[in-house]
């Protein structure tokens, strides 16, 4: 398997698992994972949208991110908050989400293995984020750190475990 083929698995496999999730919670978007807070359902989702343009269309691709609108509530530092007149609805960030991660993919799709050594447009202090490859990365990463938010979030909700 080359390294791109394993990135994209990687990828696809969160994406169902995590957006599983957080299709199941469309009813109590803004349920916090703990008893003290945290990022509820609708703040996750917005978030993995912001971070996937930052990563995606700024880092990767050198270009803008397409969806400034959703820095501030969702961008890094941003703070869940529990009122959801402060949030674009969960079907806009869906479909945000889709768009993104299509493209994201699809792009992924041109690259050989050799190509995701190639250096990023990430800043040079965010070394971690330096090359191609470890944008792609954090990409899949990214989406099962907070994909584990959403899973308690269900739990605190009184759902029942989705996948053992």
């Amino acid at each position: 398997m080359k390294a791109t083929e394993f990135v994209k698995l990687a990828m696809e496999n969160g994406q169902q698992y995590v957006m599983e999730l957080i299709t199941d919670m469309k009813d109590a978007p803004l349920t916090p994972p703990t008893s003290n807070g945290g990022n509820h359902p609708l703040w996750v989702l917005g978030h993995l949208i912001s971070g996937e343009s930052q990563l995606f269309d700024v880092f990767i691709c050198g270009r803008e991110n397409r969806f400034p609108e959703l820095t501030e509530s969702f961008g890094m530092k941003s703070e869940p908050v529990a009122d959801a007149s402060e949030y674009p609805s969960m079907d806009e960030l869906m479909q945000k989400f889709h768009t993104i991660r299509a493209a994201s993919i699809a792009h992924l799709e041109t690259l050989s293995d050799d190509d995701l050594d190639a250096p990023s447009h990430a800043p040079a202090e965010l070394a971690g984020f330096g090359t191609v490859g470890l944008c792609y990365a954090a990409l899949a990463l990214h989406l099962m750190f907070h994909g584990g938010q959403v899973a308690d979030a269900r739990r605190a909700a009184g759902r029942p475990v989705l996948m053992a």
